[in-house]
């Protein structure tokens, strides 16, 4: 067996060498179906189906509670201390403190870096060692301690070039000297990306925080996660108990534990899976194409069959043959296809939204590897199917003397007219979804994101640590001084800050009482709090529909004034005009000021123009330290936005950083981008899956059209329009099945809109039958006389 296998496998190459063309052609077309299915593979093993890179990571959960039906992520100090001290179900737990930033001095420039506090517990929790050095130690936690600092792998490759002796070095943080102990993990991930890590230091005399903190736990080896959620219940009841929470709101509250690596992946599972499917469309498509091919090829070499088996050759000796020669076409398919995807996966990670998770894990390793073998095994015995049964059955014999034309009986025309068929409805499919992805583009676009070119907006953010400037009231005269300095740099139309830009990752959210409202007792929703200066709305191009914009006499003078969204004063008032002149606070804080509403400012879709517009609350950047009950305002870190036609230029940003220097030469400049890189960043998933569908579109487009003009050639035009509609009547009703699949992705249009199947079925039809018409015309321009002698 081996012997005659050796034997097939050589005249598969001869024969292949010989007919270098057809060879050519099924390579390539193999090579691009099995390039993208294993580039996308790729992308889906990295994303979903790689465990953590944690020992045990199934026992990792993260701390979530349920408040009010609403999951809060977020605790506060004392319920995890509480953790700590009483729970059975974990064998560790961990905290940390995310999306907060530092100064680093002495180290050339001034610069920004994004820090982590975190907890002892946490890489405990994980368990993964620190790169270098040490973890933080109970010392290192205690108030008053000595300050230390871990470095983020990235951070230290960057800034340090790897060196392993920076654990004898300092850094300078704030104005205070940090030993550096340790470098975390290179494979080390969290939500939020970090340069540094500081401990977490809990002062248990101190006055209680507001909710700061997010948790990991380790659940003990004889623990699942609903054992381990009614564990975390009993510890909320002690937490209760200890803080005197009331019954009212104890009854709000729930754990929610969940799973880390779905905290992890989050929602783009659905993304991925759509993509991989439609491109496994792309790779069914290009077998089709090559059995067409081999059909064609097979038909040519039918006598040689039936000469070989009058001779004595088994029919599965014949059809082995046949399977050996496609299953080489599949092996050099895969190889040229293994090449594309190596290449093809930089630029799919190179355009792949930044928020799409574990980007940095996605490789190919030994199951890619294996997949691409796989498929192109696969493939090979799919596209061998055809020809096999047709041309290698035992009853192959009979034909011998059966005429040496070649023109095709209609017997023979079955199958190719078959795989038309099969190909145009896969090619609808693929074309349907990728309109429905340009109708949800479009929809998004044609939403007024609350604010007007974008473009035309350069962002910027700086902080003024403490270690710096102590006095508040400074700060904040600091902070005019600067955007003083920036107004008058020559084409700046005007400036501002705030503690938030729109689609901003930092946000943060309190429930509000409003005066002449009567308590009912229950809990008020969360409304998005945003801490401003004078000027933010007209420099963003946000309306102002009612009322005024505040004054900077306003935050001098510590008056109590705040500025509403249009649809929280809909909400709570009936119009914008009948919220100017009521007051409210926040709700847990009584000791806040009422708050005169003087403003109504227009709605923006902070979350993405895909989400509704979030009710929103506008305190003045005063340096009031009321401002951080429940707001999270840190007085000392804004984000400065500038109106100009030089947003984006260099020049313009060496002009703002001198203005910035000249009021203070320690202040580094972070998150430099324009306002328009946001708005699109906002929008990158969508993109993403749009560019995808639209390549599978067209290369199943090209493959659909490739076929037809060689398999109909013989054929009339009215022979090729039915295929075309048989088609498309399947490939509307898959393609109708496949869009209900996508129904999370779309925005703005339905998975069963008319006009993208309308639209698209028109496209692959005239396509059908430009491609039916050419092959006719060429047909019927060859000479008769010519035909009879090739008979």
């Amino acid at each position: 067996m081996l012997r005659d296998l050796s034997q097939d496998m050589r005249h598969a190459a001869r024969t292949l060498r010989k007919q270098r063309a057809f060879a050519s052609a099924a390579v390539l077309m193999l090579g691009l179906g099995i390039g993208a299915t294993t580039a996308i593979f790729t992308v889906v093993n990295g994303v979903l189906i790689k465990p953590l890179p944690y020992p045990d990571p199934d026992a990792l959960v993260r701390i979530v509670h349920s408040i009010g039906g609403i999951e809060q992520p977020y605790f506060s100090d004392a319920i995890y201390l509480t953790y700590v001290d009483n729970t059975r179900a974990f064998q560790d737990v961990g905290v940390w403190s995310p999306g907060e930033t530092a100064t680093i001095t002495g180290q050339g420039d001034p610069e920004e870096v994004r820090t982590l506090t975190a907890s002892r517990g946490v890489l405990t929790t994980f368990g993964v060692r620190p790169e270098i050095g040490r973890w933080f130690s109970k010392a290192d936690d205690t108030p008053g301690a000595p300050d230390a600092v871990m470095l983020a792998n990235g951070y230290w490759h960057r800034k340090f070039g790897g060196d392993r002796a920076v654990l004898e070095r300092a850094l300078t943080i704030n104005g205070r000297p940090h030993q550096i102990i340790g470098v975390m993990p290179a494979h080390f991930r969290f939500s939020d990306e970090f340069d540094v890590v500081l401990p977490l230091r809990i002062d248990q005399g101190a006055p209680i925080p507001s909710f700061r903190l997010l948790g990991v736990a380790r659940l003990k080896s004889d623990v699942t996660l609903a054992q381990g959620n009614a564990d975390a219940a009993r510890v909320l009841h002690v937490w209760f108990e200890n803080a005197g929470v009331t019954p009212a709101i104890r009854n709000r509250w729930a754990p929610a534990l969940r799973p880390l690596e779905q905290d992890v992946i989050g929602d783009v599972g659905t993304t991925l899976w759509v993509l991989i499917a439609a491109i496994g469309t792309v790779l069914l498509m290009a077998c089709a194409n090559v059995a067409n091919l081999l059909l064609v090829r097979a038909d040519a070499r039918r006598q040689e069959f039936a000469i070989r088996a009058a001779l004595g050759a088994h029919w599965s000796r014949l059809a082995r043959q046949l399977l050996v020669e496609s299953v080489v076409l599949a092996l050099l398919g895969g190889a040229l296809g293994l090449a594309l995807a190596f290449g093809g996966l930089r630029i799919l990670v190179a355009i792949a939204p930044s928020n799409l998770p574990r980007l940095s894990e996605i490789s190919i390793d030994p199951l890619v590897l294996g997949f691409a073998l796989a498929i192109s095994l696969l493939s090979g015995l799919l596209f061998s199917l055809i020809p096999i049964l047709k041309y290698a059955r035992p009853r192959i014999a009979e034909t011998v003397g059966a005429g040496r034309g070649l023109s095709a009986t209609p017997e023979r025309q079955r199958s190719q007219q078959a795989l038309v068929v099969v190909q145009v409805a896969l090619a609808l499919v693929l074309l349907v979804s990728a309109g429905l992805m340009i109708r949800s583009f479009q929809a998004l676009h044609s939403i007024d994101p609350g604010f007007g070119q974008p473009e035309r907006v350069q962002t910027l953010s700086i902080s003024i640590p403490v270690s710096i400037v102590t006095d508040a009231q400074r700060v904040t005269r600091m902070q005019h001084a600067i955007l003083d300095k920036i107004a008058a740099i020559p084409g700046v139309e005007s400036v501002a800050f705030t503690t938030r830009l729109p689609m901003g990752s930092d946000r943060s959210s309190a429930a509000l009482a409003v005066e002449g409202k009567a308590d009912d007792g229950r809990t008020p929703p969360n409304r998005q709090i945003k801490v401003i200066s004078p000027g933010v709305f007209r420099t963003l191009g946000t309306p102002l529909v009612a009322g005024r914009d505040l004054t900077w006499a306003d935050l001098h003078d510590m008056r109590d004034v705040a500025i509403v969204s249009q649809n929280l004063a809909r909400e709570l008032w009936g119009s914008p005009t009948a919220a100017l002149r009521r007051r409210i606070r926040e709700y847990y804080d009584r000791q806040s000021p009422w708050r005169e509403i003087v403003g109504v400012a227009g709605d923006v879709h902070d979350d993405g123009v895909q989400q509704p517009a979030p009710t929103t609350v506008y305190w003045p950047a005063q340096p009031d330290d009321r401002l951080l009950s429940m707001s999270g305002y840190q007085s000392r870190r804004v984000s400065i936005a500038i109106r100009s036609e030089r947003a984006g230029t260099q020049a313009l940003l060496n002009q703002v950083s001198e203005a910035v220097w000249s009021v203070s030469a320690t202040l580094p400049l972070a998150q430099v981008r324009t306002l328009d890189e946001v708005y699109h960043q906002s929008m990158a998933r969508t993109s993403f899956t749009l560019v995808m569908l639209a390549i599978a579109g067209t290369m199943a487009l090209l493959l659909a059209l490739g076929a037809q003009s060689s398999d109909i050639r013989r054929l009339f035009v009215r022979r090729g329009l039915v295929l075309g509609a048989v088609g498309v009547a399947l490939g509307l009703a898959s393609a109708a099945a496949f869009s209900c699949l996508m129904r999370s992705l779309l925005f703005g249009t339905g998975p069963l809109d008319p006009i993208t199947f309308a639209v698209m079925t028109l496209v692959l039809a005239a396509a059908a039958a430009l491609a039916s018409y050419l092959p006719a015309r060429r047909a019927v321009a060859v000479d008769p006389v010519e035909t009879l002698r090739a008979e």
